[in-house]
């Protein structure tokens, strides 16, 4: 049931907000999928307060300003993005709806916004390029204790044409994700972690989350087994065996000093180096100091430390750090337009959206991750106008008030 929009494509009558789409999606994911997408670290806390963080702002309208003419892009790695959104990295999306990366990548090039690719995608980073067409696309990079896995990785990735590698800096342990736990959680057959299945150095033909990998030699069926990364008499055994995501993504030898240098040689240049995963105004200093090109407030959706700040609320300090020096990009709980307002009004020049996206592409694979995009970028425009902006530019931390626990209000 649809309804023709004036200007645009027609409503989903079934489907009118990001809350409706999530419900929607609640229905059409088996219980594993379900708890492994949505689920955060421990109670849950920080994946909720990531959320409930924006409704501690309010937003001041100005009013009798010719909002004719409204222009919601940005321009980002040499491309004019029509929001200031893009589609954050997550991880095996195949989970969801059989096309997978590949269906929200065309989903993206339809919507002319950017794209972040898991490294552990059910989806090659190569197959997954050629569905954005051209259109700027970054590499969420676990950066591996044996390098050359990541090497490999990074090389691929500039050759396909990737604009910057998002190397994730929250995991350097995994959080308790107890559903997770509980439900024995297993990528299942036919699905692969499509990134290193070719890999020469990883004998894994079929991947999976725990560290068993069913592999055929010579006609017969064994296992092979993956294995942690340890101290033995003080020296670091790094994980061995074939990649997967327990084992290798946690990475605790991760330093400024060593692995950014080095990061930014592999990925010169071709492409840019940020880090995701800042939260404090501490590591912004040290993310200038050693030259990254940008960095993402994150913390992981929630899902590492519990208790840690909600993105929204580490934000602030983060841009007075920065000071312009370097961009300021920001994920976590945006679930409407108003939410990106807010974002860009505390001083974030982009941010990425994670969740409704899978909830986008569970309930109509490629379609509903255009919807997902439509109705955020709807919201946001409207947002944009009510309050009195024309240009994404406009929007500064005037445009705000925030409520305390009293529910007064302050300007910030």
């Amino acid at each position: 049931m649809a309804a023709q929009e004036k200007g645009g494509k027609p409503h989903d009558l079934n489907c009118l907000t990001i809350a409706e789409l999530a419900k929607h999606a609640e229905l059409r994911m088996v219980k594993q999928t379900r708890d492994y997408y949505n689920e955060g670290a421990d109670s849950g806390s920080t994946l909720l307060e990531n959320s409930t963080a924006y409704s501690k702002y309010r937003i001041r309208p100005r009013v009798l300003r010719d909002m004719s003419l409204i222009d919601t892009s940005v321009s980002i790695w040499g491309a004019r993005n029509s929001v200031p959104i893009g589609v954050a990295p997550t991880a095996m999306q195949c989970l969801a709806h059989p096309d997978g990366e590949v269906a929200t990548a065309k989903a993206c090039k339809e919507a002319g916004v950017t794209m972040g690719l898991s490294s552990f995608a059910t989806s090659t980073l190569e197959d997954v390029a050629s569905g954005l067409n051209g259109h700027p696309l970054v590499l969420q990079l676990y950066l591996f204790e044996e390098r050359e896995h990541s090497r490999k990785l990074i090389q691929r990735a500039k050759k396909a044409g990737y604009k910057a590698v998002f190397l994730t800096v929250d995991t350097p342990m995994l959080g308790r994700r107890n559903m997770e736990i509980r439900n024995q959680f297993e990528l299942p057959k036919p699905y692969k972690i499509a990134n290193f299945v070719d890999d020469s150095t990883s004998s894994a033909s079929e991947m999976v989350m725990g560290g068993s990998t069913p592999e055929s030699v010579q006609g017969e069926e064994k296992k092979s087994t993956s294995t942690k990364g340890y101290y033995d008499r003080k020296i670091r055994q790094a994980p061995t065996g074939p990649i997967t995501f327990h084992t290798h993504a946690p990475n605790p030898t991760l330093s400024w000093e060593r692995d950014i240098g080095w990061l930014k040689e592999q990925c010169s240049p071709e492409m840019e180096v940020w880090v995701k995963g800042i939260a404090t105004a501490e590591d912004t200093y040290l993310a200038v100091r050693h030259g990254v090109d940008g960095i993402v407030v994150s913390n992981h959706g929630g899902r590492q430390l519990n208790g840690a700040l909600a993105t929204l609320d580490a934000l602030p300090e983060i841009v007075e750090a920065a000071k312009g020096r370097i961009p300021v990009h920001v994920d976590g709980g945006i679930r409407h337009g108003t939410d990106v307002f807010k974002a860009v009004a505390l001083g974030a020049d982009f941010v990425w959206i994670g969740r409704p996206v899978l909830w986008g592409l569970a309930y109509k694979g490629q379609e509903g991750v255009e919807l997902c995009l439509r109705l955020l970028s709807d919201e946001f425009r409207l947002c944009m106008g009510l309050a009195g902006t024309v240009k994404v530019e406009d929007i500064t931390k005037e445009y705000l008030v925030k409520i305390d626990k009293s529910g007064f209000i302050s300007r910030l």
